[in-house]
């Protein structure tokens, strides 16, 4: 899977979860760059990508994330 085919699965997860069809994420996305991320929306989310990618995150790689470009590493090296 090629990381523009990530970022599309992606923003489709950000819209539904943010009720936002205008939400297009990239690689330096970050919480602070969407209105509703709060810590709640964080686990809504983490849950939401992991349902889509068929993959879990473990509790390491959700807290040191630091932006979607960092996620979407996560995910590829998972996924293949």
């Amino acid at each position: 899977m090629s990381r523009e085919e990530v970022f599309e699965r992606l923003n489709k997860v950000f819209r539904d979860i943010f009720d936002d069809k205008s939400i297009m994420v990239n690689e330096e996305t970050t919480s602070n760059d969407i209105e509703d991320w709060d810590s709640l929306e964080h686990i809504n989310l983490i849950v939401a990508i992991e349902q889509e990618f068929g993959m879990k995150f473990n509790m390491h790689e959700v807290t040191t994330m630091k932006n979607v470009g960092e996620m979407v590493d996560i995910i590829i090296s998972r996924i293949g």
